[in-house]
């Protein structure tokens, strides 16, 4: 559900809104424009009465697709305080993350930089020291800043980059220094032995074990537990808070495993497509490897299922925070932010996971809200994570920095206009997993495949290319085809389009100082 002006009046009414990517979707945002005026004329009429600096707290879960907070799925899922927030918020139905994956994807979120120039290309990477966070960029000591989750950008265990209280629930990293995997205590299996329980793998507990607890005793309830008590602590000055669930990241089990009954489930439409030799062989066989391991709807529909549970634990999590922001009488001086650093194919061309281009993986949740809103509007146009950071200090009263490459969105938030912009995606190689007897391709054809690289442009019209330099490309009119089922790359018709969004990528390659060649 969003909300339009009524011309006329003074109350917003609601209209329903389709999950599909038409047309009428590229056409809407002229629509609102008249109710963005008077959102944004009383957002900032509530900014200037606000007692003191704003609060930021940023809900931020692992591979939380974004159809299930807004889209086709939302009114499947249970996940009431979610969907009670993205109707109090700005909510971009076409935010891109800068890389589908979880470390690339964070690194641009919390500096403002490209993957590929910050060097953080792999889930095996750190976030190199040279590059300050968000916290360190607000340069403001009047906040207090505190993370509690999954980190994933280097030292799991310590308080960092301008972050001064943390709770720790992964138990490993790879140094940035040493190049070695680290591995630690962390806060969270402290608090499940002072629970009573012994560690399943070693010192540590695994992912499998901290999904087959009571609710009480996961890592969401542990995360959930840690932001209350720092809201607490800190109720009388500003804080910026983020709040980064695993959870709905595989293992797909959690407490919350059948609390959506098995035959509400529906596959994505494209489930039973089957890739074509005009597809890239890196993700054939990624198709291969799924559906080998899958072979039947009934499975897809099982963990399908399971991750909705998961999606309704971090909910329940997720609303108690929101009643301590009102308990302690701040949610009128706090901004709030839900998005992820991925999404998750989740049964789309019988595919799991992230790692691809397909709006799926590549495509997030973005739900803003700031303080005095209360109603809903929406942005159709494209909108990239690498203009998060940049977006979040300008919310909070600061000027951009020099490290950063995006630009502030906050006019967005506050329902003013800009011009759409096409926004940009990277992929780097990293490990992958796939069928050990495939016979797909030669051995010298797979290390090819696997090894490539990815640069892809959505427009504001709706088109998405992307370009390879060791595997095909890609295709597709996403008002048309919003499932992403019909590649037209090879589709001569399609060859002006191709090369006019091919020179839109290699000008930004350049002024980005991005040298791969595709």
């Amino acid at each position: 559900m969003s909300f339009a002006w009524t011309k006329g009046t003074s109350k917003f009414s609601a209209i329903s809104v389709n999950s599909a990517f038409s047309r009428r979707r590229f056409v809407r945002t002229a629509a609102l424009g008249s109710a963005a005026v008077v959102v944004s004329a009383r957002l900032r009429a509530q900014s200037a009465k606000l007692p003191r600096k704003p609060n930021l707290i940023v809900f931020l879960p692992d591979q939380l697709r974004a159809d299930t907070v807004v889209g086709g799925s939302a009114s499947d899922v249970h996940a009431p305080n979610i969907h009670k927030l993205a109707s109090q918020s700005t909510v971009f139905e076409r935010a891109y993350v800068t890389h589908p994956i979880c470390a690339p994807s964070r690194s641009s979120l919390f500096s403002g930089t490209w993957p590929h120039a910050n060097g953080c290309t792999n889930n095996e990477a750190s976030l190199s020291h040279k590059y300050k966070c968000l916290p360190e960029l607000l340069a403001d000591s009047d906040y207090r800043a505190g993370y509690f989750g999954k980190w994933h950008l280097g030292d799991e265990f310590s308080a960092q980059r301008g972050f001064e209280d943390w709770a720790s629930i992964e138990e490993s990293f790879k140094s940035a220094v040493s190049n070695h995997r680290i591995q630690g205590v962390t806060d969270y299996t402290k608090f499940l032995i002072a629970k009573g329980h012994k560690p399943d793998h070693g010192k540590y507990f695994s992912r499998t074990y901290s999904r087959n607890v009571p609710f009480e005793l996961s890592k969401a309830k542990f995360v959930e537990i840690k932001a209350c008590e720092f809201l607490e602590r800190y109720r009388d000055r500003p804080f910026i808070a983020f709040v980064a669930f695993i959870e709905p990241h595989p293992p797909y089990t959690g407490p919350f495993n059948d609390e959506h009954p098995l035959e509400s489930i529906s596959l994505d439409a494209s489930n039973n497509d089957r890739f074509g030799e005009d597809m890239p062989l890196h993700y054939r066989l990624r198709e291969e490897l799924y559906r080998n391991r899958h072979r039947s709807a009934d499975r897809y529909r099982e963990i399908k299922q399971k991750y909705f549970g998961l999606i309704t634990e971090i909910d329940h999590c997720i609303g108690t925070i929101l009643s301590k922001v009102d308990e302690l009488a701040l949610t009128d001086q706090t901004i709030t932010v839900l998005t992820s650093d991925h999404g998750d194919m989740m049964t789309a061309h019988g595919l799991l996971g992230k790692r691809f281009m397909f709006e799926q993986s590549a495509g997030v949740p973005y739900l803003v809200r700031v303080p005095g809103q209360k109603q809903s509007f929406r942005v159709a146009q494209p909108i990239s994570h690498i203009d998060f950071a940049p977006t979040m200090l300008d919310l909070l009263g600061k000027t951009p920095d020099p490290q950063f490459v995006g630009k502030s969105r906050a006019a967005l938030v506050r329902g003013e206009t800009m011009p759409p912009e096409s926004v940009f995606i990277e992929w780097a190689p990293g490990k992958e997993k796939i069928n050990k007897h495939t016979k797909l391709g030669s051995k010298d054809q797979i290390k090819q495949a696997l090894g490539e690289s990815t640069r892809a442009i959505v427009t504001p019209d709706g088109w998405k290319l992307c370009l390879r330099d060791k595997d095909k490309n890609e295709l597709y009119n996403l008002r048309d085809d919003p499932d992403e089922r019909h590649n037209l790359y090879v589709d001569a018709s399609q060859s002006d389009t191709i090369k006019r969004l091919t020179d839109e990528i290699h000008l930004w390659q350049q002024r980005v100082g991005d040298t791969l060649k595709v």
